[in-house]
């Protein structure tokens, strides 16, 4: 049986307005795969598992917040389908950060062919962070770097108050492990509904040791 948004509605609740535009952004996705590399080519036949109901699993764990931003986007994941899934939010808002010219090209057209509340940054992550002065309820980031990498990128935003999630893999013990000698973490670890191996994480406190 093909693929559906039933997969992402095995996570959360999917409206039939959401259930539309990540039907565009699925078929977007695999038009512009045709040119750039924006997901593994052995993933590309099980994008609603693999990436969109797995990305779905960032605003499941923080339902709550609004107003995110998502680290090193590229084709979206999470931060594509939060935008989507809050689009009928009042208040919702993602800041995607993207460095790549082409990928944060390829968000910004999904972005305008969706209408979704999403807004490009195309710098680096450090910079753009670094800078930021605006409310943020919650930080996410998937597939971008290790956990101790990712905690020094979004230390900022949950000094201010902001909750980190962020999906990790089958190598979460060992990297919490090295994370742990340079940062006190406060975390609250969730099995993937996706990946047996995986882990949803979630950061309320962060503090450089």
């Amino acid at each position: 049986m093909p693929e559906s948004v039933e997969a992402v509605r095995s996570i959360l609740d999917v409206s039939r307005e959401s259930a539309e535009r990540l039907s565009i952004y699925v078929d977007l996705l695999r038009r512009w795969q045709k040119r750039i590399n924006l997901v593994s080519g052995k993933t590309v036949e099980n994008l609603w598992t693999r990436h969109v109901a797995d990305s779905a699993q960032a605003l499941a764990a923080t339902p709550h917040a609004k107003r995110w931003m998502d680290l090193g986007s590229g084709a979206g994941f999470p931060g594509i389908v939060t935008a989507i899934l809050l689009a009928e939010t009042p208040g919702a808002n993602v800041d995607l950060v993207e460095s790549d010219q082409r990928k944060a090209s390829f968000l910004r057209t999904v972005s305008r062919e969706t209408g979704i509340p999403a807004t490009v940054h195309v710098a680096r992550i450090e910079d753009v962070v670094a800078d930021w002065d605006a409310p943020v309820d919650a930080v996410s980031a998937r597939a971008l770097a290790s956990l101790s990498e990712l905690c020094g990128f979004a230390a900022p935003l949950v000094v201010q108050g902001a909750v980190a999630v962020f999906h990790k893999g089958r190598d979460f013990s060992r990297e919490l492990e090295e994370a742990n000698r340079f940062w006190i973490i406060d975390l609250v670890e969730k099995a993937s509904s996706i990946e047996p191996d995986s882990r949803i994480v979630v950061i309320r406190h962060l503090q450089r040791r």
